[in-house]
């Protein structure tokens, strides 16, 4: 994979708002939905999350008439969640799916196979964490991951719980946050925390767990494939000694899923100029612009045939086990709570966060959960 001399900024046209690596996801969404409730008229594009689509659908114009054919060209997991309510309110920009970064040189000295459970990864990081402290890096972690009170929190306890065959919000909308396999997911994640992974690991979003893991830091690392090209850049401290793969399964033979990502992009209903806003969206979201941000940003397409394109299977090597990975990730349940999928997440990472900081325990904190989650379906009625 090409790597890109920064993050996650992005400086396709400055008409596409939500680039800045600085806010949040949560942040974002509370400034956009400011933004779109005043009607404002001088932000025509916005970057969306694909959790966002029904949250700000009212104020998004339907871009049916404008994409044409392209749309059979997603994948569908991806360009279901640019629907809201029979209408297309965005376009899939690029996908993401999260996934275990390793490193390679450090399982080969330590004889470690890659684990396939998350009990095997604890085991593994454990072991390693130990033996590379005693040799003296005493920053040595074995895992970091994302355990800030955010939305990467929600992604996180997702794979974990998901992994084990459990779930916080089902298909129908029930809540069903307190179940055993939820309790064990969020007990043996709050077990990983000043053992394998750092105390300040609670406060960690995306860039904070690359820097420690690029660092040469840690042994594993839970983060979206754009971490792969910054890992691998030539002046990265661990260039040449990372491996990708899917997440760990909660048992031997199980499910090893990660929590569907990405973007979208979605025109104002609010802006001028709607028409050439709309295609400015068919343009950046097609084919040739996503193989374009693939090869030069190592982006995920939403595109299903560029995963078997040539030039970007060399360019990209990983793209060839990565559409069955996007294809079979858990959604978040913003299709079944709608616009109250705000809420419902906040309510999950704060719950977690609880227990992973220790303030109560796995079953207290899912007990809580559920009750919150009951009490917003009585009202929301979503």
């Amino acid at each position: 994979m090409r790597p890109r001399a920064s993050t996650r900024e992005d400086a396709d046209t400055r008409s596409v708002a939500g680039r800045s690596a600085k806010p949040s996801a949560s942040e974002r969404l509370a400034l956009f939905q400011q933004i779109l409730a005043a009607h404002a008229t001088d932000i025509d594009v916005f970057q969306l999350d694909v959790v966002w689509s029904g949250i700000l659908a009212a104020h998004l114009i339907d871009l049916t008439p404008f994409a044409g054919d392209t749309l059979r060209e997603h994948l569908p997991a991806i360009l279901s969640g640019a629907r809201s309510r029979g209408h297309l309110v965005a376009l899939p920009w690029y996908a993401d799916v999260g996934m275990l970064y390793y490193r390679k040189d450090l399982l080969e000295k330590y004889r470690a196979p890659v684990p396939q459970t998350w009990s095997e990864l604890a085991d593994t990081a454990r072991r390693i964490q130990s033996a590379e402290r005693a040799g003296g890096n005493a920053k040595m972690w074995g895992f970091v991951w994302q355990g800030r009170a955010y939305e990467g929190l929600t992604c996180n306890a997702l794979e974990w719980i998901a992994s084990r065959g459990g779930s916080i919000v089902g298909a129908d909308g029930n809540p069903h946050a307190d179940n055993a396999q939820a309790r064990t997911a969020v007990r043996d994640a709050a077990g990983w925390v000043n053992d394998i992974s750092p105390p300040g690991v609670l406060n960690y979003a995306e860039e904070e767990a690359r820097a420690l893991f690029q660092s040469g830091n840690a042994v594993f690392m839970r983060n979206w494939p754009y971490a792969w090209a910054l890992a691998n850049a030539s002046e990265s401290p661990v260039h040449g000694r990372v491996g990708i793969v899917a997440l760990p399964a909660g048992s031997t033979g199980g499910e090893r899923v990660g929590t569907l990502g990405g973007a979208q992009l979605a025109v104002s209903r609010y802006s001028p100029r709607a028409a050439n806003a709309a295609s400015l969206v068919v343009h950046l979201t097609s084919a040739a612009e996503q193989k374009r941000r693939a090869l030069a940003g190592g982006y995920n397409p939403t595109i299903a045939r560029l995963y078997t394109d040539p030039e970007l299977l060399a360019a990209n090597p990983f793209f060839a086990t990565l559409q069955p990975l996007i294809e079979h990730a858990v959604a978040r349940p913003s299709g079944s709570v709608g616009t109250r999928y705000n809420q419902v997440s906040t309510k999950v990472w704060s719950a977690v966060h609880r227990a992973l900081s220790r303030k109560q325990s796995a079953d207290e904190s899912l007990a809580d959960l559920q009750r919150d989650l009951d009490r917003l379906r009585r009202i929301g009625r979503w």
